[in-house]
């Protein structure tokens, strides 16, 4: 009976685990039902069987014990690797490998949610010996980010000219700005809501004796409601509008650059590349100069060009009264274990518009990489041309989410490009208009309008304090200036960095990857010596935010990082 009771037992299951950095891997076995050990008492199967490989015995309180050891790495490593990493669809996998003919530049997400240039249905032929449609190089116009901008510094400023500031029961703050072009016997308006600016021209023959302040606003928009207007007579005034009609503007740009080689499927893949090919090396020519950043002094894009902290080198160029730097992937710096590449995607990730150069015939998924930020990506190929024929071709696909609008210039049909220098004028007309264009798109456009309300909220009530100053109300005390309308000497935020801090997700910052914080004295020196005009468009960690939108909130959502 007890023989029985032990043959009964062979085919019991026994359990073992095999422990690495992502978890337990968990082995059934069965034992040999005629093996000698299962004579023996059952608390020794484990040790003695012959047909399982030996493991050494591991208590209850031992196998806890080493599940909280790697829950704690778990921990360490963070669970953003989980949120970023992205699939390759399955269907994709095999055809891969086995397919010979050309696969296309990109291929759309599974869950949808972007566009791709030329579409999937629209591909042709994309030999570079073709004839095809291209799109003349004077015609690859850039847009303008906010066309009302310059107007009040164009037109005003140099003219005298009165500002009024109103609170309207429907509308809330608003400021308008009247000038009397005499010449021209015309009067120009601006009229600065929470949503927009208004702009109109009048002729002053259409008005028997010279309208009011109220009147014309009401001229520009019919749902102003405001019975009176203030005059503003604040000397420092017309400084205090520019700076918030140009909130927007900006001269520089920061672009990320990715490689893509043969095979590589994953965000953890592409952004772990650390060797350039020669082929590369020349698309990063044609795209500007590489400049080593210790004490570089234009437009750095938020990369440490004192203590080499974001690499030695990076890809810069000027464009058309604009300069642009290069996130440039395998220049920046590499952390060995670290498969998400933190040092890299801070950086990276932090920008709104990315090209990708694929090195092979394995396509670009369009949410491979996880960011808040990025919207849109510029895919790159370089493909064969006929021998005798010159220099390499490149073939373009442009991907971005559904609520960005279409953008210029227009992609030559078929999109390849066989001249060098006008394919450098296209690529850096489409990104700067890519930028321009994701701006429109809902995250960025509900956070433009929160931090627009904001600082014309503040705008209002200074210019109207201080005015009422200046005419000797002393029930008014004198306010400081407000922080999000600073001078251009002074710095500002802008719109893009409050963005940023008010939904970028917890990262590692440069202390946990062991550099000390700095103090506060030695920050503001390293500031004041570091000035270098790209201070509303750095991406990298940056100190407490300097406009008005909600500092003390922006705060709270933000960890701790060092200014570089």
């Amino acid at each position: 009976m007890e023989r029985e009771k032990r043959n009964d037992m062979s085919y019991s299951r026994k359990r073992s685990f095999t422990f690495g950095a992502y978890g337990s891997v968990d082995r059934f076995t069965c034992g040999d039902e005629t093996g000698p050990e299962f004579v023996q008492d059952k608390s020794l199967d484990t040790l003695d069987s012959p047909a399982i490989e030996r493991k050494p015995f591991r208590s209850s309180s031992s196998n806890q014990r080493e599940s909280e050891l790697f829950e704690i790495i778990e921990k360490l490593q963070g669970s953003r690797i989980d949120e970023q990493r992205c699939e390759f669809p399955l269907p994709l996998k095999s055809p891969l490998s086995t397919t010979g003919r050309e696969l296309p530049l990109i291929l759309p997400s599974k869950l949808g949610g972007y566009w791709i240039d030329p579409p999937l249905d629209r591909l042709v032929d994309v030999s570079p010996t073709s004839s095809h449609y291209a799109v003349d190089p004077e015609s690859y116009d850039i847009m303008e980010r906010d066309g009302e901008a310059k107007i009040y510094h164009e037109f005003f400023r140099s003219r005298y000219h009165h500002s009024f500031t109103a609170v309207d029961p429907t509308l809330g703050p608003l400021i308008l700005s009247v000038c009397l072009e005499e010449e021209e016997n015309r009067l120009r308006v601006i009229l600065r809501m929470k949503e927009c600016s208004l702009h109109g021209v009048f002729s002053v023959s259409l008005f028997p004796t010279m309208p009011s302040a109220v009147e014309l606003a009401k001229m520009l928009c019919d749902r102003v409601t405001a019975s009176k207007f203030d005059v503003v007579c604040y000397l420092k005034a017309p400084e205090l509008i520019t700076t918030f009609d140009e909130h927007r503007v900006s001269p520089n740009f920061k672009f990320g650059v990715l490689c893509q080689k043969d095979r590589q499927l994953t965000e953890e893949d592409i952004l772990g590349n650390n060797e350039e090919s020669e082929e590369f090396k020349e698309f990063l020519s044609i795209l500007g100069e590489t400049v080593q950043l210790q004490g570089f002094t234009g437009f750095r894009g938020g990369l440490d060009v004192c203590h080499g902290q974001t690499g030695s080198e990076a890809v810069y160029t000027s464009f058309r009264g604009r300069e642009i730097m290069f996130h440039v992937a395998t220049k920046l710096p590499y952390t060995e274990g670290d498969p998400q590449q933190l040092q890299r995607k801070r950086h990276i990730g932090n920008d709104i518009v990315a090209l990708v150069c694929q090195e092979g015939q394995t396509p670009f998924l369009s949410d491979v990489i996880k960011s808040h930020f990025l919207h849109c990506f510029i895919v790159i190929r370089r493909i064969q041309r006929q021998e005798g024929t010159g220099g390499a071709a490149y073939q373009v696909s442009v991907t971005a989410r559904e609520d960005v609008p279409p953008f210029g210039p227009v992609l030559p049909d078929p999109p390849v490009f066989t001249d060098h220098s006008k394919f450098r004028e296209f690529l850096l007309a489409k990104l700067i208009n890519a930028e321009i264009s994701c701006y429109k798109a809902e995250q960025f456009s509900r956070l433009e309008l929160r931090t627009r309300s904001s600082l014309l909220e503040n705008l209002q009530a200074e210019l109207f304090t201080r005015s009422q100053c200046m005419m000797g109300d002393q029930s008014l005390i004198a306010v400081p200036t407000s922080e999000g309308l600073r001078g251009p000497s002074e710095g500002s935020g802008g719109f893009i960095e409050n963005f940023k801090r008010a939904i970028r997700v917890r990262s590692h910052s440069f202390e946990n990857l062991g550099v000390p914080r700095k103090n506060a004295s030695s920050t503001s020196q390293k500031a004041k010596t570091e000035k270098d005009g790209d201070s509303d468009k750095s991406s990298g960690p940056l100190p407490a935010p300097t406009d008005s939108l909600g500092a003390a909130e922006l705060k709270d959502q933000t960890s701790p990082q060092e200014d570089i």
